[in-house]
């Protein structure tokens, strides 16, 4: 046991180091979510993937070993609609749960799972809080038309070790990328994805398609999977791997966006985000068409899903 021959490969430097498989990078995954390497190897680990990069079948070794050690959501009676939140707001306030609310009012069942990352952010949860919506202590089926949100820790403690290593090293690390690609559900999901650098994209796409995902990838807004709302991204949806483009980026930024505060604090996106659940305000139009693809998606991944069962 242990994971120094694979710090061996990973960690040669841009130029020197080579990939793992899939079936190794699980492996390697696997021993630091059990905590079975010490302190030092982790730390190596991060520093060394931060250096060189993820490959998809990394990424998708590295969730192999994640998704068979959650603690998985019984499956919805419907797909099961996932928002990964991580980032929170830096600049613009957090509008995770404002998409959140927006998808549950269409009847789909939704979960938000995250934690702090970052000390000075403010998060999705905060905000959900804030709208008095608890979180949830463990697993539960969600139903349809109804918003969940859980705590990284109890989905996965050594996740949540693993991506608490930032307030150390000062640095992501994959576990960061993982904790935004898991689908902890016993049954269909459906995973809204997003990216910051466009580069990435391609390890999204690649990770997707490995793993049989069904997922709505777009730029998200500092990092959150919500749209930005003064802007039309580009979307490539998958359903069970296979990649339907769905709308390119459009040019253009909105001047401003009506009524949304300027203030980033959760009481301040609370009360914006009931305004627009109210009609007092309006949706952003990014956030709209973004609720109108995913709808649209679940369905696609509720059909093939029973196709593929009576196949």
């Amino acid at each position: 046991m242990g994971i120094s021959h694979y710090l061996k490969e990973i960690g040669r430097g841009v130029r020197g180091a080579r990939a793992l498989t899939r079936e190794q990078a699980a492996d390697l995954f696997a021993q630091v979510l059990d905590g079975s390497v010490s302190d030092l190897e982790i730390g190596a680990f991060c520093l060394a993937m931060r250096i060189k990069g993820e490959t998809a079948a990394e990424m998708a070794g590295f969730l192999d070993a994640t998704e068979a050690r959650l603690n998985a959501f019984p499956a919805s009676d419907r797909p099961l609609v996932v928002l990964p939140s991580y980032n929170g707001a830096r600049k613009l306030p957090v509008l995770t749960p404002l998409l959140a609310l927006l998808l549950a009012r269409e009847g789909l069942p939704v979960l938000l799972h995250g934690m702090r990352t970052e000390a000075r952010r403010v998060t999705a949860q905060e905000v959900l809080l804030a709208l008095y919506i608890p979180a949830l202590e463990a697993p539960e089926k969600i139903a349809n038309g109804t918003l969940a949100h859980i705590s990284t820790a109890q989905l996965q403690p050594g996740l949540a070790r693993l991506l608490a290593v930032r307030e150390v090293v000062g640095l992501r690390n994959p576990g960061h990328s993982v904790a935004k690609l898991i689908a902890p559900s016993t049954g269909p999901t459906l995973l809204v994805g997003s990216y910051t650098h466009p580069e990435y994209l391609e390890v999204l796409c690649g990770t997707c398609a490995l793993r049989g995902m069904n997922a709505l990838l777009s730029r998200g807004l500092e990092g959150e999977v919500c749209a930005d709302p003064r802007r039309a991204p580009r979307y490539d949806a998958f359903v069970h791997g296979q990649h339907l483009p769905v709308q390119a980026q459009q040019p253009g930024t909105a001047p401003e966006v009506p009524g949304l505060p300027s203030s980033i604090d959760a009481a301040s996106t609370a009360h914006y985000t009931r305004a627009v659940l109210a009609g007092a305000l309006p949706i952003p139009p990014a956030l709209a068409q973004q609720v109108e693809y995913i709808v649209q998606l679940s369905r696609k991944v509720a059909s093939n899903t029973s196709a593929a069962r009576t196949a």
